[in-house]
């Protein structure tokens, strides 16, 4: 047997619970300490993280991917916009732990992802993803996001300015 195949199968993706706060908590503030993945320079302390998560916990829209009993990732979405006319859109989050790459786990994670938008009766999923990042770009077109648009030099960080590719996902 392949075995990428076997590696993939290991990945275990469930909801998250507030057990795993500072595993994930330290999946982000990895990414915002050495990658353009969130726009912020300020890391999570440990009561922002399960702030953050419980906010995540009570809309059951959070899950952890879990490999060889850690978690190696995790996925979320939330309100794409305050009004109550965005009410039907969401926007999703996936990250994986920098020494869990390239193991399916993203795929794993945005499959689950998508299923839960679709079960809670959201109409679009959005995706903001830094332009320059093409594996998120390329992870969320394999499962049917589609570009619209491309925002340029709406953010910041490292000293540069970052364009916004925003991508969306139908579920209806």
């Amino acid at each position: 047997m392949n075995p990428i195949y076997e590696r993939r199968r290991a990945v275990t993706v469930r909801p998250a619970h507030s057990g795993d706060a500072e595993a994930i908590r330290a999946i982000r503030n990895h990414a915002v300490e050495h990658s353009t993945a969130l726009w912020t320079q300020s890391p999570q302390s440990p009561a922002e993280g399960a702030a953050w998560l419980s906010a995540h916990l009570e809309r059951g829209s959070v899950f952890v991917a879990e490999v060889e009993g850690e978690v190696a990732g995790f996925a979320t979405y939330g309100p794409w916009r305050s009004l109550d006319g965005y009410r039907h859109t969401v926007e999703d989050s996936v990250y994986v732990r920098e020494d869990r790459h390239g193991l399916g786990i993203g795929s794993a994670l945005l499959a689950t992802l998508i299923a839960a938008a679709r079960e809670a009766g959201h109409h679009v999923v959005i995706a903001g993803i830094e332009a320059g990042n093409t594996a998120s770009i390329r992870l969320h077109e394999r499962f049917g996001f589609h570009h619209v648009g491309t925002v340029p030099e709406v953010g910041t960080k490292f000293g540069r300015w970052l364009d916004l590719t925003l991508m969306r996902l139908p579920l209806a």
